[in-house]
């Protein structure tokens, strides 16, 4: 008997500029960790990413495309077997060709495309107007699991397909890259005197925003106010110059009051971490895994959070708890120095679970794709 021919894989990617960042979101991540993990599987033969605007691939991308070649959807049309849409959407002329050649296309989901429709209806932010096209030929829907809560049945009924949990994939190769010439590599170190607390949310939707871990911080400085020098709040500078809601109330607060807190602008999370950081203060509404909790605590920050999907992972709070939470946070205060090396090797040790090469994920994703070929195209 002979072997079924090994799979080529494309994986869409929505560039925005031919320079642009890897850090202003993890869509670009996610493509390349995901091609990453596809190559350790058995059934596939190559991946590439392939790009869906009309931004030109070039050299200055900021990944390696010898590691991770890029091409347009052009080039990649005719010589993939499976196309995972994950970063940038084909439309209906590109669906049907590829199904004319007998290919599959997946729509993998890893945003919470229900909280994003929701806000965009309730609150008059500008989504997609009336250029939305959901396409309804997907061979399958793959979903990374914390998007499966709050988003599956969204996806189901508008794609009219089943959505299937894949395993969530996270590689510390641009982390390593971006710290490659900071300090230390970026780690974290033991200090002496008080703590630098960050909450770094991205706060441009109610999955991740800053008014919890403030809060959080606000109770264990009254608990110990000695023991924190500053409580720092990225991506809030808008807030506190405009928003006259989050003014108010942040001025009940006694790190307000007292001159202990900041609000600042975006920041590159490893830097930020490596330059102002010694303990990271986070909340999640249904987004109980991401990348920033795996750079965060891969580079041995002590992280206090209440993502349950990763609950063994830095010092976890359960929901919304913040008393609970500041606890964690005085405990970080008085003993994660002393066991800060070890703390990092376990860190790492746990997040192996998500590289790429891991054998449980690749088993997975390999059943996957062989029982995509096995079915019959949509």
């Amino acid at each position: 008997m002979s072997l079924a021919p090994r799979l080529r894989i494309g994986i869409t990617i929505g560039l925005h500029h031919e320079a642009e960042t890897l850090w202003n979101n993890g869509i670009k991540q996610n493509a390349v960790f995901l091609a990453e993990a596809l190559k350790h599987c058995p059934t596939v033969a190559s991946v590439v990413l392939v790009n869906t605007t009309a931004v030109p691939i070039t050299q200055a991308l900021p990944w390696d495309q010898s590691r991770w070649p890029t091409v347009t959807f052009e080039a990649a049309k005719d010589s993939v077997d499976v196309l995972i849409e994950l970063g940038g959407q084909i439309d209906a002329a590109q669906t049907d060709y590829l199904k004319q050649r007998g290919a599959r296309l997946v729509s993998y989901c890893c945003g919470f495309e229900y909280v994003h429709a929701m806000e965009a209806m309730l609150f008059s932010k500008p989504l997609w107007g009336q250029n939305l096209f959901v396409n309804q030929r997907y061979d399958d829907i793959w979903m990374v699991p914390q998007v499966s809560n709050i988003s599956q049945p969204y996806f189901e009924v508008l794609r009219r397909a089943d959505a299937r949990p894949v395993p969530f994939v996270w590689s510390p190769v641009f982390l390593d890259e971006r710290t490659r010439g900071l300090p230390d590599a970026g780690v974290y170190q033991p200090k002496a005197g008080p703590r630098r607390l960050s909450v770094m949310e991205p706060n441009i939707n109610v999955v991740k925003f800053c008014l919890y871990p403030v809060l959080i911080a606000e109770l264990a400085y009254r608990a110990r106010p000695e023991a924190i020098a500053l409580l720092q709040v990225t991506n809030a500078e808008r807030l506190a110059k405009e928003n006259m809601e989050f003014i108010t109330l942040m001025n009940q607060l006694d790190l307000v009051r007292q001159h202990k807190a900041v609000f600042l602008g975006r920041h590159e999370t490893p830097v930020f971490l490596a330059q102002n950081t010694d303990i990271v203060v986070s909340h999640q509404w249904e987004n109980p895994l991401n990348y920033f909790y795996l750079e965060t605590c891969w580079q041995g920050y002590p992280l206090v959070h209440n993502a349950h999907l990763c609950a063994d992972l830095g010092y976890y709070y359960q929901g919304n708890d913040v008393s609970g939470a500041s606890t964690r946070v005085v405990e970080a205060i008085d003993t994660h120095d002393a066991q800060a090396g070890a703390y990092r090797e376990r860190q790492r040790s746990l997040i192996g679970r998500y590289l790429p090469g891991n054998a449980a994920a690749t088993e997975v994703y390999d059943t996957l794709l062989l029982g995509l070929m096995r079915r019959a195209a949509r």
